[in-house]
């Protein structure tokens, strides 16, 4: 009897083990479904959307400034656990913080030349946006400025971005191309920095991009340059080789050409690329 009941429980272990393997693969289905479906919330390495999660730091030109804060703000609000900080200043200062090696992990110029200048520290750039230059005056336009040759009148306190800047090149690019001198009061290091100065009355006029113009529509007014005499100004963004969240930067660089940030930045006046 005793010979029995020990291969009866034998045979009752085999079968308990048997059983429990169909089970256990059972839950490591289950699991592994489970992960499945948390990918891309709070806690993982991607957002809902796909993107990987960061804090992003973005050097961005001056002029992005209102606009880039809307679309900051959509970015994070698509892409959940992800945070996008910019850092705003004249292109030619954001490339020596690129050379200086600040922690950043994306680049938007408002000219391809300063971009160009940073190939090998950059990943290849991409124009997400374009723009025009008008002439700033005092709400009301005092002076009665009416075109760029306005701007040569000695009388005429003139102020135009440091010939550094890419506005500051725009700037003297077109008034060189239609002859014309100026004699700036000063050179600002930013195109905001000459927009303050229009709105403070510090000065009669300066050259600024259109979209920084309407910001400002209660302090100054805009007057339109010609196609033919303008200057069109490009917005190369770009990841940084020295970025610590590569995937999440180009995420976030390759956004900036969607329909949803081109209806931002176009809303903001900006052109198409």
């Amino acid at each position: 009897m005793s010979l029995l009941l020990t291969r009866r429980r034998a045979a009752a272990a085999v079968l308990t083990a048997a059983l429990l393997v169909p089970l256990a693969a059972c839950g490591n289905d289950d699991s592994g479904t489970a992960k499945d479906k948390d990918k891309g919330t709070a806690g993982d390495s991607g957002t809902a959307s796909g993107a990987p999660q960061a804090d992003l730091t973005v050097l961005a030109a001056s002029s992005l400034t209102d606009v880039f804060k809307e679309a900051g703000a959509a970015y994070e609000k698509a892409n959940p656990g992800t945070k996008v900080t910019f850092s705003f200043a004249g292109s030619q200062e954001l490339a020596a913080q690129v050379k200086q090696g600040a922690p950043a992990d994306a680049l938007v110029t408002a000219d391809t030349k300063t971009m160009d200048g940073l190939s090998g520290d950059t990943g290849k750039p991409t124009v997400i946006a374009k723009n025009r230059l008008v002439i700033a005056t005092g709400e009301g336009n005092p002076e009665k400025v009416e075109n760029l040759k306005d701007l040569a009148d000695p009388k005429l306190k003139v102020v135009l971005a440091a010939p550094e800047v890419p506005v500051g090149r725009y700037s003297q690019q077109i008034l060189d191309a239609q002859k014309i001198e100026v004699k700036p009061v000063s050179q600002e290091p930013n195109v905001r920095a000459v927009l303050s100065k229009v709105e403070l009355g510090e000065a009669d006029a300066g050259l600024v991009y259109k979209t920084d113009a309407a910001t400002a529509t209660d302090k100054v007014d805009a007057i339109e340059i010609p196609d033919a005499e303008n200057a069109i100004a490009s917005y190369p963004a770009a990841t940084l080789k020295a970025s610590k969240h590569s995937e999440a930067a180009a995420a976030f660089v390759a956004w900036l050409s969607t329909p949803e940030a081109q209806k931002i930045l176009q809303g903001a006046g900006f052109q198409q690329p």
